[in-house]
Order: C-alpha cells, then sequence, then structure tokens
C-alpha cells in the first residue's frame, strides 16, 4: 500500500470525532449501531468504527483508513464501518471537504422514503424557505436535495453518489438523502456538516408536515 499521510493533530481529532458523536447520538440522529462521522486527516481519511454505539463511544472507537480502499492503517486496531466507501466518494469527489456526517434522523429518513420513486430515487425541493439560508449554498432560494437508492453493498451507493458529483448539469448538494438509510451531510468542517444536517432535518420535518409531492419528487415552498 502506497504511503499515507496524516495530520499532525491526528490524536486532537479523535477526541472531536467522539465528542461529535456522542453529540449527535443525544439528538436521536445515530441511534443503536447505526451512523457514522469522518474528517479528513491529510491524505487519510478518520471514521468511526464499525458496529459501535455511539452512546458509549471514546476516541479509541475510532480508526485512520486509506482515501482509496478504505482500510485500516497500520497500527489501527478497529475496523470502519460499511458505509465507509460513500464518505470516500465524497471526500474524492469535494477538495473542501472536510468533514462527513451520515445519520439516521427520523424525519429525513423518513421523507426519503416516503418520496422515492419506484427506483428508489427521487429529488426534495426546498424553495423560497428562509431556514435554507443556514445550508451555506450558492443560491437558498431553491435547493434541491437527490435521493439515492440504497444498496447491502454501500459501494454500489458510492458509484451512485459519484455519478450525481460528477454530473455537470447539476449543483453540488449540501446534503445527499438515501432512500430507507438516512442521510449525508458534509462540509468544510464539522460544523458546517452537522449545521446542514440540522437544517435538512427542520426542513424534511416542515415538509413532511405539510405534505408531500407524489413519489418522485417533493417540495415544500413558503409561496
Amino acid at each position: 500500500m502506497k504511503p499515507v499521510c496524516i495530520s499532525e493533530d491526528a490524536e486532537l481529532q479523535r477526541e472531536h470525532l467522539s465528542a461529535a458523536c456522542q453529540s449527535l447520538y443525544r439528538r436521536g440522529w445515530m441511534p443503536g449501531t447505526f451512523g457514522s462521522v469522518s474528517f479528513r486527516s491529510g491524505e487519510a481519511v478518520m471514521i468511526t468504527a464499525g458496529d459501535l454505539s455511539k452512546r458509549v463511544m471514546t476516541d479509541q472507537d475510532t480508526v485512520m483508513v486509506d482515501p482509496f480502499k478504505g482500510l485500516p492503517l497500520l497500527g489501527e486496531s478497529e475496523w470502519p464501518p460499511a458505509e465507509t466507501p460513500v464518505h470516500l466518494a465524497l471526500y474524492r469527489r469535494l477538495p473542501g471537504c472536510g468533514a462527513v456526517i451520515h445519520a439516521h434522523a427520523p424525519w429525513s429518513t423518513a421523507l426519503a422514503t416516503r418520496t422515492a420513486g419506484a427506483d428508489r430515487t427521487g429529488q426534495v425541493v426546498f424553495e423560497e424557505m428562509e431556514m435554507a439560508k443556514s445550508l451555506d449554498v450558492p443560491d437558498p432560494r431553491l435547493v434541491v436535495l437527490p435521493i439515492v437508492a440504497n444498496h447491502l453493498d454501500a459501494s454500489l451507493i458510492a458509484d451512485d453518489v459519484t455519478a450525481l458529483l460528477d454530473d455537470p448539469a447539476a449543483d453540488t448538494p449540501p446534503a445527499l438523502l438515501i432512500d430507507r438509510d438516512g442521510m449525508f451531510s458534509f462540509g468544510r468542517d464539522i460544523d458546517e456538516a452537522r449545521n446542514r444536517l440540522e437544517c435538512v432535518e427542520e426542513l424534511s420535518h416542515l415538509l413532511l408536515l405539510t405534505g408531500a409531492d407524489e413519489p418522485g419528487t417533493a417540495k415544500v415552498s413558503a409561496r
């Protein structure tokens, strides 16, 4: 395996990652062993260990992986979660991305499940919603979030995510909804990724309260 340089403050990153996961668990967004958080760490990626309750997580329950295949670096004792390929796809396609959150927040999970069409894909549109300004996107007046089909093999989800982000006709979304499997939010750092998660969750709550459109596309507008 090619040598991979990691961040000089990797141990501090482990502490921050653990604290972020515990906070998300307390919000009810990472129930059981579901969900994961990762940070870019130099050329590597630090991510939460798989099959772990975030309620009892410590900074030792993290693993540094290579950015190519997601395998633990030499000296790591834990194994990464199943959704690691999706984290890596986001880092590869978004050079400015410094943190990724995979959360099972209930409203956004329900919205993706309810809205997805027969092929289990679709999109959610937030139009002229004041809260969308918190997403820090070029035009918060119209925010489109893709719904990606879920697969038992997360590498297939990663392939779909890569294809979405490679589409020159589409803007980069602030988050991705996964049919029946929550949301991936991302940002320059953990604060931005967490803010986007919170904002999308609240917008999803509003959309479900006001009623969604036919399967395939859901839309909420202040007009």
